[in-house]
């Protein structure tokens, strides 16, 4: 049962590496899809917001779907359809066309895998919950770390079109074969022990200011994840790094790749640090960590090192939101409907992807420069990481006393 269990993991995690693409390497694209579409980059954006959104709005719809659909059946549909995402927005000519394939398609196919593949690895865990959790966000953190650089190399000698062609048929071939393996446990009683579980059903969760709370906290934190994380090419020309070289490495890709990396450690790291120090303490501590990175990211952006190992700092301290509130969230309100409250929580991606793509982008274009932006992600970070100990810590001390 023990290498069973392990042998999920590892199948899971290379489904969400299969299908974290269309996020994470977004941002190799935009410039010359700028120049393709003849769009503006708040335009553009728009592209990436509906990816996260339609991505994030479907975690609840997909609980529901898996009650009809084994999961096994329902993550290959989820990546035959983002990898048909890329094919088929390397055809079209309209912005609304890439807004319906890349974002729309991409949107709804990335959000079947991740919350299914998240969803089955805890059924395997159900002891280690949140352990499972982390490591499948993870795995979708880092996933894009293998494909940055070939994907950079083949924009380079070739077209957008013919690689979005290419990996978008890579992607769904290794994600479906990885697929095939996964399996839900042969027992329910002995995978999973949530009939002795307790908490409080979603009805009554979604009715707390205590859940707005959280939600207002992780929006905010995603919106300054997401802004880089959509517009790292961009900030990279602006600050004039993008063909600059790092040891005979290009500085974007590079920076890309470390991200990548960071963004995966941070999750099941700083979740681990979470289990000991506390989960406020530590969102104020990672929060204010990002918020650092930032400020000393926009001083010393114009230096190639500066610039690829600040952002990996950046992605250090945002990555960890996957973790941390999720488990804050059970801790609060119990495992009995965590699936669903988890699923309305991982909305306030959605939300933030708003603001950090066509939002932020508007933004710089309208001021000229990235500062204001900058500063607006700055102080959302320094504001969620005050909530964390000063709101949120006593709210939920209260809360839990009236509770017991």
């Amino acid at each position: 049962m023990i290498a069973a269990k392990w042998r999920q993991m590892i199948a899971g995690l290379v489904c969400m590496g299969a299908i974290s693409s269309p996020q994470y390497v977004w941002t190799l694209f935009t410039p010359v899809l700028k120049t393709d579409f003849s769009a503006s980059a708040a335009a553009l954006q728009v592209t990436f917001s509906l990816l996260i959104v339609l991505q994030t709005l479907f975690s609840p719809i997909q609980g529901w779907i898996a009650r009809h659909v084994l999961p096994r059946n329902l993550i290959i549909a989820g990546i035959v359809l983002t990898g048909f995402s890329w094919v088929a927005s390397a055809q079209v000519h309209s912005l609304t066309m890439l807004y319906l394939t890349y974002g729309g398609l991409g949107g709804i196919g990335t959000g079947i895998v991740y919350v299914g593949v998240v969803s089955l690895l805890m059924q395997w865990f159900p002891k280690n919950r949140g352990m499972a959790a982390g490591a499948a966000a993870a795995g979708y953190g880092m996933g894009a770390m293998l494909t940055t650089f070939p994907i950079s190399h083949l924009l380079a000698a070739s077209d957008w079109r013919n690689t979005m062609t290419v990996f978008g048929i890579i992607m769904a071939v290794v994600g479906v074969v990885a697929a095939c393996f996964l399996k839900t446990p042969e027992s329910a009683a002995s995978a999973d022990t949530s009939s002795a579980s307790t908490g409080y059903l979603t009805s009554y969760v979604v009715k707390t200011p205590l859940f707005w709370l959280m939600f207002f906290m992780m929006a905010t934190m995603a919106t300054s994840g997401l802004m880089v994380t959509s517009q790292l090419a961009q900030i990279a020309t602006d600050f004039g790094v993008a063909h600059l070289t790092i040891l005979g490495m290009a500085a974007l890709p590079l920076a890309m790749t470390l991200d990548r990396i960071a963004n995966g450690v941070t999750r099941p790291l700083f979740g681990w640090v979470s289990d000991h120090l506390g989960r406020e303490q530590t969102m104020a501590f990672a929060f204010s960590l990002e918020a650092v990175a930032l400020t000393c990211w926009l001083a010393l952006a114009n230096h190639p090192v500066a610039f690829v190992l600040l952002s990996g700092i950046v992605f250090l301290g945002w990555g960890e939101i996957f973790s941390l509130f999720p488990a804050t969230l059970t801790d609060t309100f119990g495992t009995r409907d965590a699936s669903r409250n988890y699923g309305l929580l991982y909305m306030a991606q959605g939300v933030g992807a708003v603001f950090g793509g066509p939002l932020a982008a508007w933004l710089h274009q309208a001021s000229g420069n990235w500062h204001p932006v900058f500063a607006l992600a700055i102080g959302g970070d320094l504001l969620t990481a005050v909530l964390a100990l000063a709101v949120l810590r006593p709210m939920r001390r209260r809360f839990m006393q009236r509770a017991s």
